[in-house]
């Protein structure tokens, strides 16, 4: 069978090429009058503010063109090949949406409700750590970014600056991010400052952080020629010796961002410290979403870390409609990893997400252009939603269903 996705990426290759031919036409050809193409033909500009970029993987050579080699390849790494981080987005092309004819769509609304507030778009923004190291402001310009959309943040644990300017900056409750620590204290002492700062929702990250294998980093730090001493003292990379959120603990005992056992017993125990909302980010299987539901968890998020953790070529679209069966419509369902169009979004809910996360393209907007840069992922994104919505005939995001997709595996 003829590979279809390799087909359309041969077409974008050609495409793509096609300015480049006067320079390869033989001499003959080139003798000849100049074609229409040819003379109404300008090179492209490069894009000088966020709203000339056209798409939301546009933002990602403008994001490496605008950092240091070290931190492009700390968004950009995967595990091994990375080819897990690729599978992430190209398995949505492996999901068909089947278009309806025939609907009342004059009052189309891409509004919907999680855990009971209503939100404007069933987007938000996962959580990335350090985002200083991809623009100055970091998470304080995501933060209103988010604020000026009305979106839902989620902050990392590794947060370059504090829980409360962040909130400050965003005007609204967000949720934090938590790697559990190897010590309890610190890990507890983590949950009630977050807390306390207004955090509604604690999102315990369980796809280990540790044992690794980031090529895609260490071939970068190898070619950035900076000395990093600066903000990495000692070269050390330890989140509970640099962040903010840890200020104060005691974390003379860590040593890790994940416990040895983080068992269900874990769950249990972390249980009876959230006051607020618990939700579980890094399922991969129905097995593993039962368990943290039967564990109190009051959301869970499909995710592999972006890719960036296992060598698995497991996407998380592919694994949500096995977590969704297994949640039987007890808590929200939400899914990170690969949401590059609004048709991916579509894909997404179709299959009963509640809502989906983004992380590297938030980071490439901001490092391409700041909070204005972050501001365009999520209309670009919000965009393709309602035109996609729009086409197929769906007026509502209760109205996109199951059936509106088919599994197409491409060969």
């Amino acid at each position: 069978m003829k590979n279809k996705r390799g087909s359309s990426l041969n077409r974008r290759a050609l495409l793509g090429g096609l300015a480049t031919l006067p320079a390869f036409l033989p001499k003959a050809f080139a003798d000849e009058p100049a074609t229409p193409s040819q003379l109404f033909s300008k090179p492209r500009a490069r894009p000088t503010s966020a709203d000339q970029v056209l798409n939301v993987m546009d933002f990602e050579p403008l994001a490496r063109d605008a950092l240091p080699p070290a931190h492009f390849g700390y968004i950009a790494t995967g595990a091994d090949d990375d080819r897990t981080v690729a599978r992430n987005h190209e398995a949505f092309s492996d999901y068909e949406i089947r278009a309806h004819r025939f609907n009342d769509l004059s009052h189309l609304n891409t509004a919907t409700s999680v855990f009971g507030a209503a939100w404007r778009s069933p987007i938000y923004l996962s959580a990335v750590s350090a985002q200083r190291a991809f623009y100055p402001e970091g998470e304080i310009a995501t933060a209103r970014a988010a604020k000026s959309r009305s979106m839902q943040m989620m902050l990392s644990l590794g947060s370059s600056s504090t829980t409360e300017d962040v909130i400050a900056a965003c005007g609204a409750p967000i949720w934090q991010q938590l790697y559990a620590t190897d010590v309890w204290e610190v890990t507890a002492g983590v949950v009630k400052r977050a807390e306390k700062a207004g955090c509604t929702a604690i999102v315990l990250t369980v796809d280990s952080p540790g044992a690794r294998n980031t090529e895609t980093l260490k071939r970068a730090r190898q070619v950035d020629n900076r000395q990093c001493d600066a903000c990495h003292v000692g070269g050390r990379h330890d989140m509970w010796t640099t962040r903010a959120i840890f200020a104060g603990l005691d974390v003379s005992k860590v040593t890790g961002l994940a416990p040895p056992d983080l068992t269900t017993a874990f769950l249990d125990k972390l249980r009876g410290v959230v006051k607020g909302k618990l939700i579980i980010k890094g399922i991969m299987t129905g097995e593993d979403a039962a368990l943290a539901v039967d564990h109190g968890a009051d959301a869970v998020v499909v995710s592999n870390h972006g890719g960036r953790n296992e060598e698995t070529l497991s996407a998380p679209i592919d694994s949500l409609a096995e977590v969704v069966a297994a949640v039987r419509g007890r808590v929200p369902v939400m899914l990170d990893g690969g949401i590059r169009r609004g048709t991916d979004i579509f894909k997404a809910l179709a299959l009963g997400a509640t809502a989906v996360g983004i992380g590297r393209p938030q980071v490439w907007g901001l490092a391409a252009f700041g909070q204005p840069g972050v501001e365009a992922v999520i209309d670009i994104l919000n965009t393709e939603l309602t035109t996609i919505m729009r086409q197929v005939g769906t007026p509502t995001i209760a109205s996109i269903k199951r059936e509106l997709l088919v599994h197409a595996p491409r060969g």
